[in-house]
């Protein structure tokens, strides 16, 4: 699967956004109850941080994924651990689908973790999912992410996890 990517745009694309954020497969995006313009109005706001962006992942043009990216020195992660030089942090959300294709959510994280690393800037891609979130510390796993520790976040317990551009190499064999 080829994946473009383009920055989202949070008044065009906050009702899609709303219908994937909001259904109960998104539960750990913690955003079930939200209204559509609530999830507008927190897009607006990281379209307005220079150290946070959303970008949506396309599939023959179509919207297919979402991927934010972060500086862990200065978002989500602030006090949490001890940010290293090139560290990005990453969330990403697969919608909802009557048709589901066997690999697409690997082929989205491969993808996303391609498309950090191709600025080389980035050393590490750092990521805190739930630690009840399974799925995707399986995941995680395939594309070479080690969780470190578990940690508390306001919002939830989280598996504080790395990624080396080395070892996204050695688990997907994608050149970065």
């Amino acid at each position: 699967m080829t994946f473009t990517f383009r920055p989202l745009d949070p008044l065009k694309d906050a009702e899609l956004l709303h219908t994937w954020v909001t259904h109960p497969k998104a539960a750990f995006w913690m955003m079930q109850d939200a209204k559509l313009e609530e999830v507008e109005r927190a897009y607006m706001e990281i379209a307005a941080d220079e150290h946070h962006h959303a970008l949506l992942g396309l599939r023959d043009g179509e919207p297919a994924f979402l991927m934010e990216k972060y500086d862990p020195a200065h978002r989500e992660l602030v006090g949490l651990y001890e940010p290293q030089p090139g560290d990005v942090g990453m969330h990403f959300l697969t919608p909802p689908t009557d048709k589901p294709v066997h690999g697409f959510t690997r082929s989205v994280i491969t993808a996303v973790m391609a498309h950090l690393f191709e600025d080389p800037a980035t050393l590490r891609v750092v990521v805190e999912p739930d630690v009840h979130n399974k799925a995707v510390h399986a995941l995680n796993e395939a594309v070479g992410f080690v969780a470190e520790r578990e940690i508390q976040k306001p919002e939830k317990k989280a598996l504080l996890s790395f990624c080396t551009r080395a070892r996204f190499l050695a688990a997907t064999g994608v050149p970065s």
